[in-house]
C-alpha cells in the first residue's frame, strides 16, 4: 500500500478547451488553482473537493454525451439543493432534468466535450454513507 499519498486528482483531455475552462469555473464555481502552457499544451487546474481536477488539451469531443465505452467515467458533483441545481442549469440553456431513482436523486449532462457529468442529491448520499 501506498502510504505517503499526497494529494488526489483527475486529468481531464479536452478538445473544446475555453469552453470547458468555462464550464467548470463559471457553472460550478471551481476554484482556479493555476493555469498554464506546458510544451504547447494549455492546462488549468481547479480545486475539486480535496483533490484537483486538471483539464487540459488534447482529448476528444462528441456532440452530445459520450457513451460509458467512449468515457469510462463520469464527474460528480453533489449538491445541496437539487432544484437550484436544475434551475441554475437551465438558465444556462443546459437541457436537463431530475431523475428519481431508488437511491437518489440525480441529473445527468455533459460538459462541451461530451464527457458525462453526475449532479447528485447530497441528501440521498449521505443518507447511505456508514458513519462508524
Amino acid at each position: 500500500m501506498i502510504t505517503n499519498v499526497a494529494r488526489h486528482g483527475i486529468i481531464l483531455n479536452t478538445e473544446n478547451y475555453p469552453a470547458c475552462v468555462t464550464f467548470f469555473r463559471d457553472l460550478f464555481g471551481l476554484p482556479v488553482l493555476f493555469d498554464r502552457t506546458d510544451d504547447g499544451v494549455q492546462l488549468t487546474c481547479f480545486e475539486y473537493g480535496n483533490g484537483y481536477l486538471m483539464v487540459e488539451q488534447g482529448g476528444k469531443a462528441k456532440s452530445g454525451v459520450k457513451s460509458a465505452i467512449e468515457s469510462s467515467f463520469k464527474l460528480r458533483f453533489n449538491v445541496r439543493d437539487i432544484e437550484a441545481a436544475l434551475a441554475e442549469l437551465l438558465a444556462w440553456g443546459i437541457e436537463a432534468s431530475i431523475t428519481e431513482n431508488a437511491w437518489g436523486r440525480t441529473i445527468n449532462i455533459s460538459d462541451p466535450d461530451g464527457n458525462r457529468i453526475g449532479i447528485r442529491d447530497e441528501a440521498g448520499f449521505t443518507s447511505q454513507v456508514d458513519h462508524r
